[in-house]
């Protein structure tokens, strides 16, 4: 078991490949753990060193008390990075986790090389939206949410014939509901448009062409925001890197072998 120790949570941490390969960083979505990676990273070229974390409240992470800010979060990738001695990451952030991603970018310009924002925006949603969720989740937990946000993370055809479906519910609905909200105050908060505008790093956007939590036309405007090239992944919704495993982990390989210099 590996594990982060912060000032007021312990966070899980994976931590696999050769100690001297290419670093890349994985921050997941609201709502999954680590291994919404599982399949996509076995199809990454061999050699790679792969790192995962547990945000707060999610999967084996301790869940310190909401509300978080992304400041926070932010702050918790620096310190894995740091705890780990790592520089030079390609950092891959989906949703939430690509909103960690561009604050560390801007934050730590030394220890982001590359950055790949999937299925994220520089701003998602509005505060009113987020804390009308945090009180529904407050007052009635995750259950009652799972079906409507299973539609928005995955196609008809993958949530009608993939036996495993159920199982993403459970990871959603299992996630503890101080890590959930304290995430969604977060993401209420964070308005990362002026500093995405102004990274300089190879950077490249994809998202699922049926996405239903951050749409297409706004992951888009994202990747114009930072002059970035945009990608969709076709029969995907809100993570490809579990609907389209294959295509999403050759956009990856693709962009590794482009910034590999």
């Amino acid at each position: 078991m590996q594990f982060l120790t912060r000032p007021d949570a312990q966070l899980h941490i994976r931590d696999e490949g050769p100690r001297d390969g290419r670093v890349v960083v994985f921050a997941n979505s609201l709502g999954t753990d680590l291994r919404v990676w599982d399949q996509l990273i076995a199809l990454l070229p061999k050699g790679l060193r792969l790192i995962r974390f547990d945000k707060r409240g999610h999967g084996l992470s301790d869940a310190s008390p909401a509300p978080y800010s992304m400041d926070l979060l932010v702050e918790d990738a620096e310190a894995l990075c740091d705890h780990l001695g790592v520089k030079d990451v390609t950092f891959i952030g989906l949703s939430i986790g690509g909103l960690i991603g561009q604050g560390l970018a801007a934050k730590r310009p030394d220890l982001v090389k590359a950055l790949i924002l999937m299925d994220t925006a520089a701003k998602i949603g509005t505060a009113e939206m987020w804390n009308a969720r945090i009180a529904a989740v407050r007052e009635g937990g995750l259950l009652p949410m799972g079906p409507a946000i299973m539609e928005r993370w995955f196609t008809a055809p993958f949530r009608e014939t993939r036996a495993e479906f159920a199982l993403w519910t459970n990871m959603l609905t299992r996630t503890t509901v101080e890590g959930y909200v304290g995430c969604c105050a977060a993401i209420a908060g964070a308005d990362l448009t002026e500093s995405t505008r102004a990274l300089t790093l190879p950077v490249e956007v994809l998202c699922g062409d049926q996405d239903g939590s951050t749409p297409p036309d706004l992951v888009r405007a994202t990747a114009a925001l930072c002059n970035a090239p945009f990608r969709l992944i076709p029969d995907a919704g809100h993570i490809p890197c579990v609907e389209q495993p294959e295509a999403t982990a050759q956009l990856i390989t693709d962009f590794l072998e482009r910034t590999a210099a």
